[in-house]
């Protein structure tokens, strides 16, 4: 069974930096595409980015450039830092993680990112 816990939210003011961390156990790397979303105030959850299992990124276009996926497979976790943040990034940020072919979807609890002046 797969467990999602992520952390590193928070409140920060426009132009922070912020590193979000997922800690995903009992998943293999190699058999999942990994990927961030989030949900803003009032708002339907949108997609981030994904991480594909060999470590091709993609992001959405309003965080292109802002943001950057890594991951740990020795720690067994990967990471979404926030760079130039800006109040429209304000939201509840989700980690994600999908089986390359049972196609079965996990999820983080989700951490709540503010920011504000």
């Amino acid at each position: 069974q797969v467990t999602l816990v992520e952390s590193g939210g928070g409140l920060v003011h426009p132009g922070d930096s912020l590193r979000l961390s997922c800690e995903a156990s009992g998943m293999q790397f190699n058999l999942h595409n990994l990927a961030w979303y989030r949900q803003p105030p009032g708002n339907r959850r949108e997609l981030v980015g994904t991480f594909s299992w060999d470590g091709s990124p993609n992001y959405a276009d309003s965080v292109k450039g802002r943001f950057t996926f890594s991951r740990d497979m020795a720690k067994g976790m990967f990471f979404l830092q926030m760079d130039t943040l800006n109040p429209e990034d304000t939201a509840v940020y989700y980690c994600n993680a999908k089986h390359r072919f049972t196609r079965r979807e996990y999820w983080g609890q989700g951490t709540q990112v503010t920011v504000s002046s």
